[in-house]
């Protein structure tokens, strides 16, 4: 397996632009199951999830001109199966649910795999689409639905899910009637997707807000979709300025994503100037502790906790981070340790003592976000990094090492 091997203590300064979010790309690829023609994607990441995206396309019988632009013809659904060993790395996978039933009236899809920190369960878009008329078993593994045609209903998501909110979105499009979606998810990403799909001619309305309405449709035509970019990336650069006393301008990004972390950086004492076309972040000479709770969004991202722990190892004083979107995902706590940090795990809540230094060690990468909070910490660190399992990175962030190579990074990845 790949390495990525960090020797620490250099300051990062310079420009970075955003690649396109993969929480937004996903989706929007998978829309292109709901009609017929060819489907055009801008600002696509070149990622790991991408390629199998691209993969379980095909699998149905969809043509894919790579591009760039990534163009996407799905007009003969010739088979309606989603194979465990097409899923398996990948939890998104389950969106194709909605958009083949929805479609053609029957879907086969396997339970997904992908990161380990949490559940997930998919319980909710099962019952969801029950509602709208669907009969679905679990056979062997596989979520087993049919239908003559779906038909709109009022769902309530308890508790919120993005991944259901966006599934019962795309199969709603195609529904006869009018679905609506209550305690619908917020996220910048379902509200990149609903632009799409109120491209093609769908009737959405409410993206973004907690209550969701969705006119069915007889058809949808093919899309031209810009892809937004990626705010968890553009978070992981702007705590980078932090943990290395940098001066980084993250180009590309949209603040407003990014609020929630902002105001905490800027709590911890670094300063976060607007600029045109992105933000200014400027490190510290004393990071400052600040507690942090992950709510969905607006609240702040649980795909931002990791590598905010990274930063408050090194604050001045004692920070509280509370998880309450996922159940298990303090899992890189123990490598940070390994590296000096001095952070004590009460149940879903972990107590940060910042420690003057973190020193380089051999770190084992867990799912993608501990990946990057490794890097993070490899960069602040005394000495040298070595972070292997990083196909978990590759899921995420697209080339993170030149990228910060080319802010004064001393960072290489070693091919198996």
């Amino acid at each position: 397996m790949d390495k990525i091997i960090i020797q620490g203590g250099h300051r990062l300064e310079g420009e970075v632009r955003i690649s396109g979010a993969k929480n937004a790309a996903l989706p929007i690829m998978i829309a292109s199951l709901l009609t017929d023609g060819w489907n055009t994607c801008h600002n696509i990441p070149n990622l790991m999830d991408i390629q199998t995206t691209k993969k379980l396309l095909k699998s149905f019988g969809a043509q894919i001109d790579e591009g760039p632009p990534l163009r996407i013809n799905a007009g003969t659904i010739s088979n309606t199966e989603a194979s465990y060993e097409l899923v398996k790395t990948m939890r998104a996978s389950i969106l194709v649910l909605g958009p083949l039933v929805a479609r053609t009236g029957e879907a086969r899809v396997s339970l997904p795999g992908g990161c380990a920190i949490g559940a997930r369960p998919v319980n909710l878009h099962i019952k969801a689409l029950e509602d709208m008329g669907a009969k679905i078993d679990l056979k062997d593994g596989y979520v087993v639905a049919s239908v003559k045609r779906l038909h709109g209903a009022t769902i309530y998501f308890d508790p919120v899910t993005v991944t259901g909110t966006e599934n019962i979105m795309m199969a709603a499009t195609l529904a006869d009637g009018t679905t609506v979606l209550r305690n619908a998810a917020r996220e910048p990403e379902l509200v990149n997707l609903a632009e799409v799909l109120n491209g093609m001619g769908a009737k959405i309305h409410g993206a973004g807000t907690d209550v969701i309405t969705i006119e069915g449709v007889k058809r949808l035509k093919p899309y031209e979709a810009e892809v937004m970019p990626d705010r968890i990336e553009a978070g992981t650069f702007m705590i980078a300025a932090g943990m290395t006393g940098g001066d980084i301008r993250v180009m590309g990004c949209e603040p407003l994503h990014v609020d929630a972390l902002t105001a905490k950086l800027r709590d911890a004492g670094m300063k976060i100037p607007p600029i045109e076309g992105g933000m200014q972040v400027i490190g510290a000479d004393k990071i400052r502790s600040v507690d942090v709770t992950t709510h969905p969004f607006p609240g702040f991202a649980t795909d931002l906790q990791a590598q905010i722990m990274a930063l408050m190892s090194m604050a001045s004083g004692l920070s509280v981070i509370s998880e309450t979107v996922f159940e298990n995902r303090f899992m890189h706590v123990s490598e940070l340790m390994r590296m000096g940090a001095d952070i004590t795990i009460q149940g879903h809540t972990a107590v940060v003592r910042g420690v003057p230094k973190l020193k380089g060690a051999p770190v084992m990468a867990t799912d993608l976000r501990a990946s990057a909070s490794l890097i993070l910490a490899g960069l602040a660190a005394e000495g040298k990094t070595e972070v292997s399992r990083v196909y978990h990175l590759d899921r995420g962030y697209e080339a993170i090492e030149k990228k910060f190579s080319a802010l004064g990074a001393d960072i290489i990845r070693v091919k198996a």
